[in-house]
């Protein structure tokens, strides 16, 4: 009854959906990209196709070394990336050009998968976290397409959310063929949720599988170079708004000490480089834009990541690394990146999206969560005055990371098992 009245409310908000999607890409002009796939609608692909389905950036990046793993593993299968958002389009198109396919998933309708999984047959699916639809799943069990929920999440936060609609909840999770989970705390409430605990496996996460790409530090390297290999440098990456101007006014208050501190500014959302860029400006003149092709060198103050897929490079050019998202309540991102590369991060009180991982990497001393700016300001002083310090606390998060390393053997392990 619960999962009828879902759909027909989905349905008779289609239109609504429609004219958001249009205003939105009013800013964003890559949300009136492809819409027709929105609604399951797009070219057929020839078989066999394995599915993997990351909602955003965050989910691309992290599924990368397994998508790498397929193509290499999976010649005769086209891979098909659907995403939710043009950021995770974008960044699909970085990392892998036309090596996939790359598309829209479909909004949660039924008849919208239905047409969906007609022109695609996928063997396999595989959705990355925990970007679980009911109509999408029942669909994929109507048509025999075994799914496997990859490097699976669910804070305590969003379990509540899960529990509060558990007639919704509980049928939904039985169409998954397995959950591989990131750690016994997630197994367990997928468990409590309702999924058959002989389909929940901990694999740990994959995120600790990446191996930062050589040629993205050597580019890093070579722009910390342009900016003065002597100067410090501090990034503040996926930021969101509000974080920007905390980070500026905390970078205005660092110069009082350390005058020749770069900050280096990555919003997380692309429509909001341009206002990003219109904000340093009221710091600093001395700002150079990435989209600019414009060369850094010694006097540029601010440097604004404003390009899609390269972050690691911007890491691999910086001494201390501020994740965003986790002073904007919207719960952090992924503070292994700038670990895997011997970086001290520093992230705000709202990290429930990793929250496992930044437990651990504080108890490894790899990572620092700060209160409120005035504890954001202290912590990094402290490093920007004791860069041995900074430099120990780096390698502690690296250590952490490569410590953690496997996860990405075991799901390589459970598609075998699922692809048959």
């Amino acid at each position: 009854m619960l999962k009828t009245l879902y759909t027909g409310l989905f349905y008779l908000a289609t239109p609504l959906l429609l004219f958001r999607l249009w205003q939105r890409g009013c800013k964003a002009p890559g949300y009136r990209r492809d819409w027709r796939q929105r609604l399951g609608l797009g070219a057929s692909l020839p078989g066999p196709v394995i599915w993997v389905h990351a909602v955003s950036v965050g989910e691309t990046v992290a599924v990368a070394p397994l998508v790498k793993h397929l193509l290499a593993t999976y010649p005769r299968h086209r891979i098909l990336i659907t995403n939710m958002t043009p950021t995770g389009a974008d960044q699909v198109r970085a990392l892998f050009g036309d090596r996939v396919e790359q598309r829209f998933c479909p909004w949660d309708l039924p008849l919208a998968h239905r047409a969906f999984l007609r022109r695609t047959r996928p063997a396999l699916c595989i959705i990355v976290e925990t970007e679980l639809w009911p109509n999408m799943l029942a669909q994929c069990a109507r048509a025999g397409v075994p799914v496997l929920l990859a490097n699976a999440r669910l804070s305590e936060r969003s379990a509540r959310g899960y529990r509060r609609l558990a007639a919704l909840t509980r049928p939904m999770l039985q169409h998954l063929s397995l959950v591989a989970a990131q750690n016994t705390a997630d197994a367990e409430r997928f468990i409590a949720l309702g999924m058959p605990p002989a389909r929940v496996e901990v694999t740990g996460s994959i995120k600790f599988d990446l191996q930062p790409d050589a040629a993205a530090v050597q580019d890093g390297q070579a722009l910390r170079r342009q900016l003065g290999a002597e100067r410090p440098v501090l990034i503040a990456a996926s930021t969101h708004q509000g974080e920007d101007e905390m980070l500026l006014q905390a970078w205005q208050r660092l110069r009082a000490v350390h005058a020749d501190l770069v900050l280096m500014l990555v919003p997380r959302h692309p429509e909001r480089f341009a206002d990003v860029a219109a904000l340093c400006r009221r710091y600093s003149e001395r700002l150079v834009c990435r989209s600019n092709g414009q060369a850094p060198d010694r006097q540029t103050e601010l440097y604004l990541g404003d390009s899609m897929g390269e972050l690691m490079q911007f890491y691999a050019a910086a001494d201390i690394a501020f994740v965003g998202g986790s002073f904007s309540g919207t719960g952090g991102h992924n503070p292994l990146e700038p670990a895997a590369l011997g970086l001290p991060v520093v992230m705000g009180p709202d990290c429930f999206n990793f929250q496992a991982i930044t437990d651990a990497l504080i108890e490894q001393g790899g990572l620092v969560r700060a209160e409120d700016a005035d504890a954001l300001v202290a912590q990094l002083s402290a490093w920007l005055g004791q860069r041995e310090l900074a430099r120990q606390a780096g390698a502690q998060g690296a250590a952490f990371v490569a410590a953690n390393r496997g996860a990405l053997e075991r799901l390589q392990q459970a598609v075998a098992r699922l692809l048959g």
